[in-house]
């Protein structure tokens, strides 16, 4: 496998992190230390950009199964404002070369790899080999033979595995789950998702540096559209093709700007994609033989909002969507509740992935898929 280590990857995405703001130094008022009710998980947070910081973080500070314990980070100076902010005890924060260390932390249960796409693989091995449960942000990896990797490292070490998919754990995707099969709407005949935003200040980014991402929109956004045709219709694709569209090469020098994808459901049902890094969309619409409903915004962190055929507004209480996702982690390793977001669900959406790039490479050809009954799909 091919990845990007720890030793340039500093250098690198330094372009892409440039001006990003330290974390306040004022603590919480309830430190997060090795005094934590260890009926609750401790999670150590690896990488501390701005999902960890402005979403993860925050989240842990109101789980109820679980709580940060720890932190892996290459900056000396967030190891200083995470530890003041957020009570973390020094033989708790680990950096890249010393993370292996972590084996031997009893504080530590859950590894969250919150890195580039192309160090997901590197660090969800090792944290498994350490003996630490293991939460990858999507995608799982840069390829399938990465996703293999992941899963075999986490078997063999007998250890949990679960995707930051955190959409998995809200109500608004929980109640589209149940209109499917309760077939409240009918047998489903069509969805269409999007899943964009437009990117502008940053043309060093690392999403726009393929040795990093893996790829561009796809494996960054398309991911959501991905998923939403899947619960939307509750059936793995058997088909897909699809086309790639861009109007700012100067920008967009290096990875996917826009793609559309079409899919074939072994229902008959069909399904329509849509994801760019050059314009915004957020929605999901489901047809079924006798009505339809549509979530917009859909897979944003929330509030989601949707309404249906029957004149019926689709309205939960928002929450947190990471912090309802990181407790069904736990509560899965705790209680041995379903995992609602298993590898082999990321295994899944990679081999998608890389159908649709397959397809784009054909000049749209349409590319088989072949998924065992259920495979992919979590509890």
């Amino acid at each position: 496998m091919k990845t990007i280590t720890r030793r340039n990857f500093n250098t690198v995405i330094a372009k892409g992190m440039g001006g990003a703001a330290l974390l306040s130094a004022a603590p919480f008022a309830c430190a997060m230390g090795t005094s934590q009710d260890k009926k609750k998980l401790g999670i150590a947070l690896v990488g501390l950009g701005s999902y960890s910081t402005y979403q993860l973080a925050p989240a842990l500070q109101d789980t109820q199964h679980c709580y940060l314990a720890g932190i892996v980070t290459g900056t000396l100076e967030k190891e200083k404002a995470w530890a003041d902010k957020y009570g973390i005890p020094a033989k708790n924060i680990y950096n890249y070369q010393n993370f292996d260390d972590i084996a031997n932390n009893e504080d530590i249960d859950v590894v969250y790899v919150v890195l580039p796409n192309s160090m997901h693989a590197e660090f969800s091995i090792r944290a498994a080999q350490a003996g630490k449960h293991v939460i990858c942000e999507k995608p799982m990896g840069i390829s399938v033979e990465e996703c293999d990797a992941i899963i075999d490292a986490c078997k063999k070490a007998g250890v949990k595995l679960g995707m930051g998919y955190r959409l998995h754990s809200e109500p608004y995707t929980q109640q589209v789950k149940k209109f499917v099969k309760g077939k409240t709407f009918g047998d489903i005949q069509f969805v269409s998702a999007e899943a964009a935003y437009r990117s502008t200040g940053n043309p060093d980014q690392w999403r726009l540096d393929k040795s990093l991402s893996g790829g561009g929109a796809l494996m960054n956004m398309g991911v959501y559209a991905v998923q939403s045709a899947i619960y939307g219709t509750g059936e793995n694709p058997i088909s897909v093709s699809a086309q790639e569209f861009s109007t700012r090469p100067e920008y967009f020098k290096d990875t996917d700007e826009t793609i559309m994808a079409q899919f074939e459901f072994p229902s008959g049902a069909v399904g329509n994609i849509s994801t760019s890094h050059n314009f915004n969309a957020n929605s999901m619409y489901v047809s079924g033989t006798s009505g339809w409903f549509q979530l917009q915004p859909a897979n944003n962190y929330g509030p989601l909002s949707g309404r249906t055929s029957k004149d019926d507004e689709i309205k939960f209480p928002h929450e947190s969507q990471q912090k309802l996702q990181m407790d069904d982690f736990a509560k899965h390793v705790l209680f041995g509740e379903p995992n609602k977001a298993p590898g082999d669900m990321g295994k899944r959406d990679m081999m998608i992935v890389e159908a649709i790039y397959e397809s784009i490479s054909k000049g749209g050809q349409k590319i088989p898929l072949d998924f065992a009954p259920g495979f992919g799909f979590g509890g």
